[in-house]
């Protein structure tokens, strides 16, 4: 049985000590990008290997040019995740400090366009894996390299052309997955320029969540997307937020919900920000 999309800490634990199956701690935090692998040294799930969101998990950024997360070059993404022990037999399992915490949800969504589908995010993280009791370990841990077998799926991404024709285009939605308020361009503390994408909806990431951090139900989702999308199908829904992170947790939402994969723009706000021919909302 492959996890695809959201594993709980109760069936993830069965297997932790499976040859086939790798846990990947993805904690950062983007003021202080050396913290969460700080914090990973100090205590994490027993077993797991840590990946970095920016040396890991994206490319190189350039100025004027790209967002602040851009996606890593197809061959870097290979060598990262065969570095990390993972192969096409391995069934991968992704976590942040909680679910509100998103390079564990921009793994998955990497693996995805990687061609590797047996990746799941765990529901609550390691805050809920502590709770429960079950065992950490401190120091770096390491699995043998590996090679990844790539078959990449490049009409899961769209770049900042196809989302003015979306924007244009009564067929499909497009959605931010900031924080109302920076859609609003009330708050912006993080990119040169407030706003959003005109043309878009807002639909907030922490909406997929439970007051107690956990995902909502696959209803319960459902239910948030189709009030979001409507009728439309994942290929022509588009969600996109202020680097291509967060944006992730919605694309894993939605297909947690039953709904297929949508489209991510990973280039987000702060890659369309860098030309102001661009609409802004």
């Amino acid at each position: 049985m492959k996890f695809e999309t959201i594993i709980e800490p109760t069936d993830a634990f069965d297997h932790r000590e499976s040859r086939d199956w790798v846990f990947v701690d993805c904690r950062f935090t983007i003021r202080e990008p050396d913290r969460g692998e700080r914090e990973y040294g100090k205590s994490h799930v027993a077993g797991a290997v840590y990946a970095h969101l920016d040396r890991d998990l994206s490319g190189p950024v350039i100025t004027g040019a790209t967002g602040r997360h851009p996606l890593p070059h197809p061959e870097a993404l290979v060598s990262a995740l065969g570095r990390l022990g993972i192969d096409g037999r391995t069934q991968v399992v992704a976590y942040d400090e909680s679910t509100g915490a998103m390079a564990a949800a921009r793994l998955w969504w990497l693996l995805k366009w990687a061609g590797h589908d047996a990746v799941a995010v765990l529901n609550g993280g390691l805050a809920r894996w502590r709770s429960l009791g079950f065992p950490c370990a401190s120091g770096a841990e390491h699995r043998p390299a590996t090679v990844f077998d790539a078959r990449f799926r490049p009409a899961m991404a769209c770049d900042a052309a196809r989302v003015l024709a979306a924007i244009a285009d009564p067929a499909y939605m497009v959605l931010d997955s900031r924080a109302a308020e920076r859609y609003q361009g009330l708050n912006e503390t993080i990119d040169p320029v407030a706003g959003h994408i005109q043309g878009a909806f807002s639909a907030p990431y922490e909406e997929n969540l439970r007051g107690d951090g956990l995902f909502k139900s696959r209803a319960e989702l459902g239910s948030r997307f189709d009030s979001l999308a409507g009728a439309r199908d994942a290929s022509h829904t588009i969600f996109y937020c202020g680097s291509g992170v967060t944006a992730a947790h919605n694309v894993l939402s939605f297909a947690h919900a039953g709904r297929g994969i949508p489209l991510l723009y990973p280039g987000s706000w702060s890659e369309w920000i860098t030309d102001p021919r661009r609409p802004i909302g």
